[in-house]
């Protein structure tokens, strides 16, 4: 290491030592923190802990860009869907929007923006592809018959949507207040705790969601065993024996899987404040977060519903929170 690194280190060190013992602010840190570069503090010393790989989310932005394009033609084309293409263009703006942040962090780790920039919008973004996700469990109740369902199919988007926007509220507040703590100077630990209640209650959302698309599965599964076809609904066999629509099946069920555990990833994340070992680790980051969530939108393009939902489906007005439409 070169004498201006072991400076630079001394320095730090010091800085931390005087905020801990409670002689100095955050902003002696922070300040010392943003006036570094890669020539003259080692990495240990920015706002990652590491530099984050230009390959690696280079490739995720490229996806999430990607990912945008196609939501956004595939609901175009089809025509439906209007809140689920919504929910997921919103989630991969603010994906794309994270891993430019990331991408500019590469050229210098040091500076604040890009930081914030990506913490704030990869955290929020999944919420929106959550959302997404609920708007689907209440079509495919329908295909395979209301009657095996505890709940009336449109209870689940009027159930689990407000849930989900508790959680974003709480999640962009947090990040907003973070953010704003962190550019006065100040330590954004009452933020990154909002955001952590944002996320866990997202967690415990989307684990009640699992809890019971899976119950609706067993009761479909067990009904059909016991009463044969007079089960299901007889009006959309030919939508249900389709192949899109078994493998729009799949990819709901492994997105949704993908979007809990990264969920279940960022709020250990988060729970070790900015400084943890997790935050500080950028192969958890590739695999639980990038990795994770660029397979649930991937999926969810390959199957897009609105052109797997086909034979006998008559879209429904409000987002998908009203009735069905009439057929003229």
């Amino acid at each position: 290491m070169s004498a201006g690194f072991d400076l630079s280190a001394q320095l730090f060190s010091r800085a931390e030592a005087n905020v801990t013992r409670g002689n100095s602010t955050y902003q002696e840190w922070k300040d010392y923190r943003d006036s570094c570069t890669l020539d003259t503090c080692p990495l240990s010393l920015s706002y990652w802990a590491y530099r984050p790989s230009l390959v690696a989310n280079g490739i995720f932005l490229g996806i999430f860009s990607l990912s945008l394009v196609l939501f956004l033609c595939q609901g175009i084309l089809s025509k439906r869907f209007l809140g689920f293409t919504i929910a997921m263009v919103s989630g991969n703006i603010l994906e794309v929007l994270g891993y430019a942040g990331r991408v500019m962090s590469y050229y210098n780790p040091f500076k604040e923006d890009g930081f914030l920039m990506q913490i704030v919008c990869l955290t929020i973004a999944p919420a929106f592809m959550a959302a997404g996700i609920y708007f689907c469990l209440s079509r495919i109740v329908m295909t395979f018959g209301a009657e095996n369902s505890r709940i009336k199919p449109l209870s689940y988007p009027r159930i689990f949507i407000p849930c989900d926007v508790i959680s974003l509220l709480l999640q962009a507040a947090g990040g907003g207040l973070a953010s704003a703590q962190s550019h006065a100077n100040k330590d954004p630990t009452t933020g990154n705790n909002i955001m952590i209640a944002g996320l866990a209650f997202q967690v415990a959302t989307l684990f009640v969601f699992i809890i019971l698309a899976t119950d609706f599965s067993f009761r479909t599964f067990t009904r059909v065993r016991r009463m044969g076809k007079e089960a299901l609904d007889e009006r959309h066999e030919q939508l249900r024996n389709s192949w899109p629509f078994k493998g729009f099946l799949v990819a709901l069920a492994f997105a949704t899987l993908c979007i809990f555990t990264r969920s279940v990833y960022r709020v250990a994340e988060l729970s070790e404040g900015w400084t943890g070992h997790l935050i500080e680790t950028q192969k958890y980051f590739i695999g639980l977060e990038g990795a994770v969530v660029g397979a649930a939108v991937l999926s969810l393009n390959a199957f897009h519903p609105g052109l797997c939902f086909r034979e006998g489906y008559q879209e429904r007005k409000g987002l998908g929170f009203g009735k069905s439409k009439q057929p003229s």
